[in-house]
């Protein structure tokens, strides 16, 4: 393997390809009425799009954008890579976001504005002139771009919308997941003058901003199943743990992609044993 493509493997961060990947699969799984609409064109393209190609755009468009204050960054320095501005890289990025219009292909015209939400969030996440990682509570909220790629998924295959509740809830779980993910990084951003949501509060008040998100989320799961509500407490228990046991909190960072393939997968078999039991 080449040293470009491994950069390219690491821009697009493997321990988090399934946060645009799973919620696909979760999608898939509660809007299928049959065993074969598991395995569609949509259902397999859309899988395999978001699992790669949708993240080298995401973290790529990232990268470049923030490739002046990641200089101050430390998490830069082990697990995930800095912007070397190589274009052979930046055509790649590029590419990554074309193939994006093979989504829309495969897609039934319901399932394209959860698409393009998508695509736009992802951009202007990170690229100007709107920036939202720039600016408190927007930089919370437009992470909900990680749900779509499910909602589009669940509407390519049950040809209707999603559930409000289950978008509501999974909406509020991002928020909660992007603003703790971001603690870790207030001191170099408050070098870097770059102000979030994390910035604003401060690491205590972050996590009961968390923990308020994840509430949410859990009570809106309740709205559609109990057993969806309770699996979903697990993240503001998380939050508990990690404030009352004096956890460090750059530590706990690292154990939510494991948690969250946890959780996906036990959302998964929810929606594949009511799929084989109805």
């Amino acid at each position: 393997m080449s040293g470009r493509l491994r950069y390219l493997l690491r821009l697009s961060r493997p321990r988090f390809w399934f946060y645009l990947a799973g919620p696909v699969v979760v999608g898939v799984a509660y809007g299928s009425q049959t065993v074969g609409d598991l395995f569609t064109a949509a259902s397999v393209g859309l899988f395999a799009y978001f699992l790669l190609p949708a993240n080298v755009f995401l973290y790529g468009v990232n990268d470049v954008f923030d490739a002046d204050i990641d200089t101050e960054n430390p998490k830069k320095d082990g697990r995930e890579t800095r912007w070397r501005g190589d274009p052979a890289v930046a055509v790649a990025v590029a590419a990554a976001a074309l193939v994006g219009a093979g989504a829309f292909a495969l897609s039934p015209p319901l399932a394209w504005p959860y698409l393009a939400g998508f695509f736009a969030l992802g951009f202007q996440y990170s690229a100007p002139p709107l920036r939202f990682k720039t600016t408190p509570v927007l930089d919370s909220l437009s992470n909900g771009l990680y749900v779509l790629p499910g909602a589009a998924a669940y509407a390519a295959v049950a040809g209707a919308h999603p559930p409000i509740a289950a978008l509501a809830g999974a909406w509020l779980w991002t928020m909660g997941m992007h603003t703790f993910s971001a603690i870790p990084d207030i001191e170099p951003d408050r070098a870097a003058g770059i102000r979030t949501t994390a910035t604003a509060l401060g690491a205590e008040r972050t996590l009961a901003y968390c923990f308020a998100c994840w509430i949410a989320a859990a009570a809106a799961f309740a709205l559609l199943d109990a057993r969806l509500g309770a699996l979903l407490a697990v993240y503001p228990a998380m939050v508990f743990a990690v404030r009352f046991a004096d956890i460090d909190v750059d530590r706990a960072y690292w154990w939510f992609p494991a948690l969250n393939t946890v959780v996906g997968a036990l959302l998964t078999l929810g929606g594949l044993w009511r799929l084989l039991h109805a």
